[in-house]
């Protein structure tokens, strides 16, 4: 035998897609699992060409999914960021796009049973410990993908899979502000490093001489942004108690600037490497909580809802994303969970292959 065959289903979750896997057909060493994961989506080439990836980051994601066994939890959903090139694998974070597909993969795996019309689905993001609702539609008893939703960053349209987020606040650093401040200055520009659903440094635009409405090509170009960036970056990282994370896509990184079409702000998002094409879900959490909290970088840019939930529509690189935040401000600013609307979509299912010298496969 010269290859190992591994059943996983293909789907687009939001604006990411990649294999979903049930946990129990990959091995479970985490240096093995890295290995594995590396060839299965063919991290080390620009194009990904001797794998399943798509030559971009939103696009060498991987899930992981087994019955929980904790009480008031359907589904474990253990995610994984594969590089293009660097042949690095980051179990650090989690990814709700990628998350949005968990539901109706966990059905389509026979994980769990479909209920109704639309299956409530409990999920326990296990990098984070973040828990999600997930209502999937379910018609005829089976995961149902055909809908009139659209989401910025796809085209055409599918069937809303609406998230709710709970204890995504500290989720990665324990603690909302992990530097303890509204505002650091980390080489004379000014962050607010914050953890909701995903650790960040967000900074406002126009200090680094941006607009903020750049696109996310325009962004990409700019090399001298993304070095003196990835500096702050680093340093953000140390602050926040996360030690060195030059190999790691935590912290990651946001900007910030004024409306421009009519929503609450404008931001940009970065997977840190590189521009995030639209909006991760995790990270519109955190830039949207950044923007309702008074002290932030957000400061002068918004005019902040105040009554709870408030309904916070990010203009980024490809639209909009709403998130619904419920909060309170009694004690200053403290987030109680946060709801979006995601559509994903099956896109083939059967077995991966990787060379049987790297695995030999379950039992091995």
């Amino acid at each position: 035998m010269t290859q190992t065959a591994i059943p996983y289903i293909f789907m687009r979750g939001g604006t990411s897609r990649g294999p979903y896997f049930r946990r129990e057909d990959l091995p479970e060493d985490r240096d093995r699992l890295s290995k594995v994961l590396i060839a299965v989506l063919g991290s080390g080439h620009p194009l990904n060409i001797d794998g399943i990836g798509g030559g971009a980051a939103v696009t060498t994601k991987v899930a992981m999914l087994s019955r929980s066994q904790e009480d008031g939890v359907d589904i474990d959903y253990f995610f994984a960021q594969v590089s293009v090139l660097d042949q690095l694998v980051d179990f650090k974070p989690t990814c709700g796009n990628m998350l949005s597909g968990v539901g109706a993969a966990a059905i389509e795996m026979g994980l769990i049973k479909a209920s109704g019309d639309v299956t409530p689905v409990r999920i326990r993001a296990t990098n984070t410990g973040a828990l999600v609702l997930a209502m999937v539609p379910t018609p005829s008893g089976r995961p149902g993908y055909e809908g009139d939703t659209s989401i910025a960053g796809v085209p055409g349209t599918a069937a809303p899979v609406a998230l709710t987020f709970n204890g995504v606040v500290g989720s990665s650093t324990g603690a909302f502000l992990p530097t303890g401040n509204l505002r650091d200055t980390i080489d004379g520009i000014e962050v607010t490093c914050m953890d909701v659903a995903m650790p960040l440094a967000i900074a406002r635009a126009s200090d680094f001489g941006l607009t903020g409405h750049e696109s996310a090509a325009e962004l990409d170009e700019n090399r001298a942004f993304f070095a003196r960036m990835e500096t702050i970056r680093q340093k953000a990282g140390a602050l926040m108690g996360m030690g060195d994370v030059s190999q790691s896509v935590t912290p990651k990184f946001g900007l910030l600037a004024p409306a421009a079409a009519g929503g609450a702000i404008a931001a940009r998002y970065f997977m840190p490497w590189n521009t995030h094409p639209s909006m991760a879900v995790t990270g519109a959490q955190c830039l949207a909580s950044c923007a309702l909290t008074p002290g932030t970088v957000a400061d002068g840019m918004l005019s902040r809802p105040t009554q709870s939930p408030a309904k916070v529509v990010l203009e980024h690189a490809a639209g909009e994303i709403e998130v619904l935040i419920d909060f309170s401000d009694e004690d200053g600013f403290s987030l109680h969970a946060a709801g979006l609307v995601r559509t994903a979509r099956k896109l083939a299912d059967g077995h991966v292959y990787i060379p049987y010298s790297i695995w030999p496969g379950p039992g091995s």
